[in-house]
């Protein structure tokens, strides 16, 4: 069998910050307006009246401290509630290529790979801007990389189902090396009006070449050994915005087109579903749990991710074996696993092993067994 090594990864983070404090500011300015319009309505008991969120609820509820986003006085002005990113025309570059332009240049270099060396771009990706043209052929374009290019949508598993849709295909021989982009405006599908989800979203892209190990000059590879993907139906995280929306008028503007969910049932489901997997792959390979040194796990929720790792562990992982990004960047969907692989391996040794592993929407779950060579 063809090894395939990972050799490069690559970041890019919108300048824009936003803190809890500022967010709960805005948020409750918000509310502090919506129920004085609606003081009649809240008064005669036909309408609840919204109550003020708090760093404290957020951190408690999440683990979440910041966030960066492609635009921030949009999000923080109560009267908007949404980022203002202004439409471009069909000459310019999308947002998104922009984006998965300098997160790719870093995977490249650190790859030590050009754009001719690339046969296959997959953007993976939670929030696609648009149906078609696909993100990935105008990313192609931009890049001048030559063969194919294709956008996929797997929720928060985007990233782990693009890695494995990269290593098939160099497996069976139609790429050689593949970059794989997951240019994430969780931002714009986010209710900032809603209190139980307005904190947990954040912006940025990330960027993985995988390619076969015979071909990679690249001074940091990781090799993988196994991976698995597994989707099971629910209807707990949801978003129903899509062009059929324009078929029924009467639906415009309900909640259900922007991020759903049920929270507590997301937790209950998801987190025992992710860690049977992980240590059925681990048991499959003949790895032993404790011989890991790292859990690079999706960023949506530190308690989620607490819980996963005590049941692969068997007990409470350190800061060091399953690193934590989304206090400082927040749930970013697809990317969240790869920044934690792209900012905490660097003290990897040759042999050393580690899982990236996502879940989110469908349910879907996908993990990625990785070996430093």
């Amino acid at each position: 069998m063809t090894d395939i090594v990972i050799s490069g990864t690559g970041l890019y983070t919108p300048p824009n910050a936003i803190s809890n404090a500022e967010l709960v500011e805005a948020f409750n300015a918000y509310v502090d307006l919506h129920n004085v319009e609606h003081a009649d309505e809240i008064a005669a008991g036909d309408m609840p009246a919204l109550q003020h969120s708090s760093v404290e609820f957020i951190e408690k509820a999440s683990g979440i401290k910041s966030r960066f986003v492609v635009d921030k006085s949009g999000i923080l002005d109560p009267t908007r509630m949404t980022p203002n990113i202004p439409e471009r025309t069909n000459d310019e570059p999308s947002v998104m290529c922009e984006m998965a332009i300098t997160a790719a240049r870093e995977a490249l270099a650190q790859a030590n790979k050009t754009a001719d060396d690339i046969d296959a771009v997959i953007v993976a990706a939670s929030n696609m801007q648009r149906a078609y043209p696909a993100m990935a052929v105008e990313i192609q374009d931009a890049l001048g990389i030559k063969g194919f290019a294709f956008d996929m949508n797997v929720a928060c598993s985007s990233a782990t189902f693009g890695i494995q849709q990269a290593r098939d295909a160099i497996a069976n021989g139609s790429a050689d090396c593949v970059l794989m982009l997951n240019p994430e405006i969780c931002s714009g599908h986010l209710n900032f009006r809603d209190r139980d989800s307005h904190f947990i979203f954040g912006d940025v892209c990330t960027a993985v070449v995988l390619e076969k190990a015979a071909s990679a000059t690249s001074n940091d590879q990781y090799e993988i050994l196994d991976s698995r993907l597994q989707t099971i139906f629910s209807n707990n995280i949801r978003n129903n915005f899509g062009f059929l929306n324009r078929g029924d008028e009467s639906g415009i503007g309900k909640a259900d087109k922007l991020f759903v969910q049920e929270g507590r049932k997301v937790f209950k489901e998801v987190c025992p579903a992710v860690a049977t997997q992980i240590s059925e792959r681990l048991d499959a390979t003949g790895i032993d749990a404790q011989s890991l040194k790292r859990l690079w796990l999706h960023q949506a929720n530190l308690n989620m991710n607490q819980l996963i790792s005590r049941r692969v562990l068997g007990r409470d992982a350190t800061a060091e074996e399953a690193p934590t990004i989304l206090d400082k960047y927040a749930n970013t969907s697809s990317a969240g696993s790869v920044i934690a692989f792209h900012k905490h391996r660097e003290d990897f040794a040759s042999g050393d092993i580690g899982v990236l592993c996502s879940f989110g929407a469908g349910y879907s779950i996908g993990s990625v067994i990785l070996r430093k060579r």
